[in-house]
Order: C-alpha cells, then sequence, then structure tokens
C-alpha cells in the first residue's frame, strides 16, 4: 500500500538479534512486511503469550537460539548469514533483574554488544547496523529538560550502567575501526516502549494487564515517576530509517540517537494507568510506596537531532500510544479466534497510514 523507507529492505538480508524479544518480535514483523530476508538470534521466548508466540513468528522467520555473550556462535551466525542489516536488539533489559543478577545483566549488555561489534569488524561483506541500548544509557540528573545525544553516559544501578557501557564500546569500535570502511554503525536510546505482547515482569504495562484479566487492583509503586512512554512501533520506525540513511555511507549518521516521544508529552506512571484502564472499560488503581529498588523519577529525551537530521518525528500521540497497547491486549484477551498476526500487521498498517496522513518523509504511495 506504501513504499516505506524507499523500499531499502526489500530482498536485503537483515539479521535481528533478540527477536523473540518484545521490540525485536515486532521489528521482525514489520521488516517482513518490507520485502526482507529476515535471519534473528536470540535466546529462547520466556513467555508461552508473548507477541513472538502470539503471532506465531516462529513460523515466518528463519531463527536460531544462541547465547550472544558466547562470541564464537555469534560470528559463525554473522559469517553463514552474511547481513546486508544488523539490528542489535538482545539484551538484558529489566531493571529490577539487574539487581537479581548484575554480572549476567553487564555481560549480556555489554560483552554482548562486543561480540556484535567484532563479528561485524571481521565480516569482509558491506553491513549496516543499528544497535539499539537505552534511554536509562544517560547519566540522569532529574533536569527537567531533555537529555540529548552528546550529555554524559553513565548510571548508578546495574542496567543503566550496562547501557551506558554498551554506549562507550559502540562508539569505541566506529571511531577506531569502521570510520572510513565499508561498516555503518549507529547506536539508538529509546524511551520506555510499550504495545501487544510484552510479558516481561517488573514493566507497567504488563503488570496492568495482569491485573485487569484477573479483576484485581492495578498496583504501582512510583505514581509520580514519569518516563518517556511510547508504542513500539515509533522507535522502531525511528530505527528502520536511520538504518536507511546509514546505509549512504555518510559519517554524519554514524552517532547515537535519541527516538521518543515529544518533550511536554512524557506522562506519569499514574496518567499511564488511567488511561489504560480508560481504554480496558474498567479497573482500580492502588499505590504502594514500598519499593524494591531504586528508580529515577524524572527522565525524558530531546529528539531534535533526529527531527533536524533525519526528519523523524512521533506519528502517534498519547491517546493512540495507549490504545494500541490495549486494544491489542484486548483482543488477544476476549477473542475466542483471535489471529495475533493479523491483528499486529493490522496494527503496522494503520500506523503506516497514520504517518502517510500526518506527513511523515519516510512513507510515501
Amino acid at each position: 500500500m506504501f513504499n516505506v523507507f524507499n523500499n531499502v529492505y526489500k530482498n536485503k538480508k537483515v539479521l535481528v538479534t533478540g527477536c523473540t524479544g518484545f521490540k525485536g518480535s515486532w521489528l521482525c514483523l514489520w521488516l517482513k512486511d518490507l520485502g526482507a530476508d529476515v535471519y534473528g538470534i536470540a535466546l529462547e521466548s520466556e513467555y508461552i503469550d508473548d507477541h513472538f508466540n502470539s503471532v506465531k513468528l516462529a513460523d515466518r522467520i528463519n531463527y536460531k537460539y544462541l547465547d550472544i555473550r558466547n562470541y564464537e556462535s555469534v560470528e559463525r551466525e554473522v559469517n553463514s548469514f552474511k547481513p546486508d542489516f544488523i539490528f542489535h536488539l538482545a539484551a538484558q533489559a529489566i531493571v529490577g533483574v539487574s539487581f537479581e543478577d548484575p554480572h549476567y545483566t553487564f555481560e549480556t549488555n555489554i560483552v554482548g554488544t562486543l561480540n556484535i561489534l567484532e563479528a561485524i569488524r571481521n565480516c569482509e561483506k558491506k553491513c549496516t547496523a543499528v544497535m539499539i541500548t537505552s534511554d536509562k544509557c544517560y547519566r540522569n540528573v532529574e533536569k527537567d529538560e531533555g537529555y540529548v545525544e552528546d550529555d554524559t553516559i553513565g548510571g548508578d544501578d546495574p542496567y543503566s550502567a550496562s547501557k551506558g557501557g554498551a554506549e562507550l564500546v559502540i562508539a569505541s569500535y566506529i571511531e577506531s575501526f569502521f570510520r572510513g570502511t565499508n561498516k555503518y554503525v549507529a547506536s539508538t536510546r529509546a524511551g520506555n516502549v510499550i504495545g501487544g505482547g510484552d510479558r516481561s515482569k517488573f514493566r507497567l504495562v504488563p503488570d496492568c494487564i495482569t491485573a485487569l484479566k484477573n479483576n484485581d487492583p492495578i498496583v504501582i509503586r512510583n505514581p509520580e515517576s514519569t518516563r518517556p512512554w511510547q508504542h513500539v512501533l515509533e522507535p522502531l520506525s525511528g530505527y528502520l530509517l536511520l538504518g536507511m540513511h546509514l546505509s549512504s555511507g555518510k559519517d554524519i549518521f554514524s552517532t547515537g540517537w535519541n527516538f521518543g516521544p515529544k518533550i511536554g508529552e512524557t506522562k506519569t506512571v499514574n496518567e499511564v494507568t488511567k488511561e489504560i484502564i480508560s481504554v480496558w472499560g474498567s479497573g482500580e488503581i492502588i499505590i504502594d510506596r514500598n519499593q524494591q529498588f531504586n528508580e529515577s523519577c524524572l527522565l525524558q529525551l530531546d529528539c531534535t537531532k533526529a527531527k533536524k537530521l533525519l526528519d523523524w518525528e512521533p506519528t502517534l500521540n498519547f491517546h493512540e500510544c495507549i490504545r494500541f497497547t490495549a486494544e491489542w491486549y484486548k483482543h488477544d484477551s476476549v477473542q475466542t479466534d483471535k489471529d495475533m498476526f493479523s491483528f499486529s500487521m493490522d496494527q503496522i498498517e494503520e500506523y503506516n497510514k497514520l504517518a502517510n496522513d500526518r506527513g511523515q518523509p519516510w512513507i510515501g504511495k
């Protein structure tokens, strides 16, 4: 229906690490729709009802289970598949888990990223790679304005520190090994991503959905905490757009990038929860301030650079972000003849239509 991202991914070999994860599975689905030959590497899915399993992605792409901490395995798959593009999303992505197992978190997020970069360095074929980290890679000083790409990297908790460490490794490889070569690499930082099929623990939306399905009250820890909430298709559109520009070989794109909602559209945990209840049609909230670990209260991104150099900005408003999310879970919950693959594809098509209607430059007829 639309010419999306200038057809740059059509008939191209695209490797997605973390394909069984929430963002990874949505990205694979979108890439397939764009005509890409998608190959995934990841750990086995943890949840039988997550997005990967709900859309039966295992039947739609080729993939292999492996641990990205094992360099030999990573190098073997990269050399065998010979990808034109790599999207690196495999990670330990939960703040709470980083307190339970900091060693695994640091090893996966830093050494795993190093292994992907080293495999790219040792691969002779031209390759474009988008390395996904997190908005929490920034040292959070609770400032009112959004963080920009040149702000200080780092973090006090293990998860944030591991993402900051990954950013330093990526920047080092870009400057030491990839400038002036046929390897085009960049890093991306996105905010709190929500959408259908996320079942991870310690996350607001999955906790809300579980409570709503069980007719239990939703328990929230920090109602005033703000996050740059965005639907999963928003940062994915940024990653895909960045990959398109990166593949041109211009050095200006081989840096770090923010992809988040517009400044002023960050919402509190309480506001998000109330909006989910509104779309769902029922539910109540209980506030429990007995936190098990420390979390930053204020965090937002300044995406001026992406707007200026990539002409990227979010498509969905806050209500649409929550509607897309809650409606996916509601359809999955109440439909006896549910087809979550078709429902997910319908949401991608609706997103493309809205992007087209709102004049996004990365989509055309």
